[in-house]
């Protein structure tokens, strides 16, 4: 584990938003370790060190436009933006489908980077690309804080985070014994 790794772990650990349990994630599966990115999110001095350690593993010098799926993406997108000089928008759910709304636009010539803050299978991410795509834009990639898929994910564009961490997901057919016995929250990201 790098430096930057154990920083952004302690960040999420003394923000208490690695918390661990039995989690029902949004993918439907179970997990005794949960990203809770809105407890970090409480403190804007760690969501601005976030960010300027994301900005630093990116490869792209200029970014005219961040986007970031509502809610989990909203804090980080936002201050990446506000450290990068960059407009911001965000997708919202509209019947549990993410949506452009509220007269956002993506513009032809905007140079567009996708921010959220913790990606398991990739749902939301997938819906984001989908809605970026029908826009000529110049799509550079998207970017998370968490990165906790235990296979590859491959969504056609360059995808990178901050932390990598896969810990272990379980279908509620396949528990592990020791969270049977734990009841399962929900707790929301």
């Amino acid at each position: 584990m790098n430096q930057t790794d154990k920083e952004v772990i302690s960040i999420f650990e003394e923000t208490q938003a690695l918390l661990k349990g039995h989690f029902i994630l949004r993918s439907g599966l179970r997990s005794e370790h949960f990203f809770q990115c809105a407890q970090v999110c409480q403190h804007l001095d760690k969501v601005n060190r976030l960010a300027e350690l994301l900005i630093e593993k990116i490869p792209w010098s200029q970014v005219d436009l961040i986007i970031a799926p509502a809610m989990g993406g909203l804090v980080i997108g936002q201050e990446m933006a506000r450290q990068l000089g960059s407009r911001f928008i965000f997708l919202e759910k509209v019947n549990d489908k993410l949506a452009l709304r509220r007269n956002f636009m993506i513009h032809p010539k905007d140079r567009v980077l996708l921010v959220e803050d913790v990606v398991t299978k990739g749902g939301r991410v997938r819906e984001a690309i989908n809605i970026i795509n029908k826009h000529p834009c110049d799509f550079l990639g998207a970017v998370s804080l968490v990165d906790r898929s235990v296979e590859p994910i491959n969504f056609g564009i360059t995808f990178m985070s901050l932390l990598k961490m896969n810990f272990p997901t379980y279908s509620v057919d396949q528990l592990p014994e020791h969270l049977q016995s734990i009841p399962a929250t929900k707790p929301g990201s």
